[in-house]
């Protein structure tokens, strides 16, 4: 990955230590604390991107339903489109088809869809590419063109 978080995270996870610097349950309580600084909130939303475990992917998409920052829930469904990590579909799909969610929230949990390039995805992107609200519409036919991309054989070829 070429992009620089805004935000270092706690600790590098490539390096094997002994003890992480924070537990999940410290994690989960910055991350959906709305009176911690954004900045500390980056940094935990960041370290649970990069553990990529289920119980991250888990934490990270409380935030969607405990946020009121539409800017803050669109930057989870980032990262979770980052991940690949199949076990946010559910809730990357609930944000999807939340039509009271905001738009640029939806738009990223259908790229983050795409990203992810599973099967079960593709009836959801092809239900809400015509969507009412236009960027989620587009972001939907990006994502199911995502979805074919990352399931074709051009793909197949450059890892073989």
């Amino acid at each position: 990955m070429n992009s620089v978080d805004p935000a270092p995270p706690y600790f590098d996870v490539s390096v094997k230590q002994a003890k992480q610097p924070k537990s999940y349950e410290e994690l989960e309580k910055i991350l959906l604390d709305e009176k911690q600084s954004l900045f500390e909130r980056y940094r935990a939303m960041f370290t649970l991107r990069d553990l990529d475990t289920n119980t991250a992917v888990d934490i990270l998409c409380k935030g969607f339903k405990n946020d009121k920052s539409a800017l803050f829930k669109h930057e989870i469904a980032f990262v979770l489109g980052q991940m690949l990590n199949e076990h946010a579909v559910n809730s990357l799909i609930g944000v999807l088809r939340d039509n009271s969610e905001h738009e640029m929230v939806r738009h990223e949990a259908a790229e983050a869809l795409g990203a992810i390039a599973k099967d079960q995805v593709l009836p959801i992107l092809n239900e809400y590419k015509e969507d009412e609200q236009t960027v989620v519409k587009e972001s939907c036919q990006v994502a199911l063109d995502m979805h074919e991309y990352w399931n074709s054989e051009e793909v197949d070829n450059v890892f073989e």
